[in-house]
């Protein structure tokens, strides 16, 4: 368990919002619902990456 909870802190910023994005998305909440959310668990991880806007957030999942 230790493990997991320490891959999922030490996955790079792009992995987590792709992978983010598609598990809300699969949820079935739309991209206004996801992007804002995605950007407040980022600021929640151990070591928070530079804020990034909701534009730059989606130029990761859609490039």
């Amino acid at each position: 368990m230790v493990a997991d909870v320490l891959s999922y802190f030490s996955e790079p910023v792009e992995e987590f919002v792709r992978r983010r994005h598609g598990e809300l998305k699969s949820r079935g909440l739309t991209n206004d619902e996801i992007f804002p959310r995605v950007a407040a668990e980022l600021r929640g991880r151990r070591v928070a990456p530079p804020e990034l806007s909701l534009r730059q957030l989606r130029r990761i999942v859609y490039g």
